[in-house]
């Protein structure tokens, strides 16, 4: 299987090359060239925002392509037409943000989605700038378009820090900030479970939007938490507290307490929808014991410190805060 791999230095397209090179697939990826690339793929250099930035792939044919793009939409809508001939299957890492806020808990892709337009050339929301990107690809593609609407992404390589922070801090060990209710269940995925099954699908010529996260529960926060006290091997105390608490003392969930939210309509929209869909079609969830333990692994041979993108803040509470809400 001849890929392309638009993007495949950092983490959800470090994945995917790394499955599809554990596969004996040929891959080739296209970046910016700031970060080396996993061993065995061929390189090739381009900044999608410039205007030639496209060059290196002026020629070629490949079986399929994956995309992680996360900026403008316009970049996917060039790289669709550019493409379109030459590759027989194109899939795109989208995200679930695309369904119209608020979302019924249980919802699936049939959900209302925001309105956006392929061609929006620069910085816009979130939400638009996935669904204008799935847009693009339905004009070039239709049916031939993957549209992986990813949750929450965890697991070895990320950038953005949210189980990194966890696992430091209760490295740390002593108390530790819980937040509850300790049975809220979870909606996840390990992106090397995102990075199995999009190629599985990319095999199979799926098409169409999947929502491609672990099933509502497949782990809770005390179960996350825990397997972080057990694979860090701290003296962490973890003191579980009530939401109410947490929100009047102006915590923001999300990102100064990572991947947890308090029950309400935010929580429902991020960790109550449907998957039967991506289940249906072969999806795998790993234990969250294993995520934890991989990441852990991964963080201390990188000395501790997560990458950082960007584009996005920095998250986690400040040990100041913290300590002023465990002695309430």
């Amino acid at each position: 299987m001849r890929l392309l791999l638009l993007g495949g230095t950092k983490f959800v397209g470090r994945a995917v090359a790394e499955e599809a090179l554990a596969r004996g697939w040929e891959v080739t990826a296209l970046n910016r060239g700031t970060r080396p690339a996993p061993g065995g793929v061929r390189q090739l250099t381009g900044d999608r925002t410039a205007e030639d930035g496209l060059a290196a792939l002026g020629t070629g044919e490949w079986d399929a392509v994956v995309d992680t793009w996360s900026w403008a939409p316009a970049a996917v809508r060039d790289s669709a037409r550019l493409l379109n001939g030459r590759v027989g299957h194109y899939a795109y890492v989208s995200s679930r943000s695309v369904y119209d806020y608020p979302l019924a808990p249980g919802a699936g892709e049939a959900a209302p989605v925001v309105d956006s337009s392929p061609d929006l050339p620069g910085e816009v929301p979130y939400a638009e700038t996935k669904r204008g990107a799935e847009l693009a690809l339905e004009a070039e593609f239709g049916g031939r378009a993957l549209l992986a609407r990813a949750g929450l992404i965890i697991g070895p390589y990320e950038d953005i820090g949210r189980l990194p922070w966890w696992l430091n801090r209760i490295a740390e060990g002593g108390p530790v900030l819980a937040p509850g209710p300790r049975e809220l269940p979870l909606q996840y995925i390990d992106v090397r479970d995102l990075a199995a099954w999009t190629l599985d699908a990319v095999v199979a010529r799926l098409g169409g939007p999947y929502n491609l996260v672990g099933p509502s529960g497949h782990a809770t926060m005390g179960e996350l938490l825990e397997a972080c006290v057990r694979a860090t091997g701290s003296d962490a105390e973890l003191r579980w507290t009530d939401p109410e608490r947490i929100l009047a003392a102006g915590v923001e969930p999300w990102t100064e307490l990572p991947i947890w939210l308090a029950p309400g309509e935010l929580y429902d929209f991020l960790h109550t929808g449907s998957v039967e869909r991506a289940l249906g079609a072969g999806l795998r969830c790993r234990p969250v014991t294993e995520t934890v333990e991989d990441t852990w692994a991964w963080l201390r041979s990188i000395g501790g410190s997560a990458p950082q993108r960007a584009d996005r803040a920095t998250v986690g509470l400040d040990r100041a805060r913290e300590a002023a809400l465990l002695q309430g």
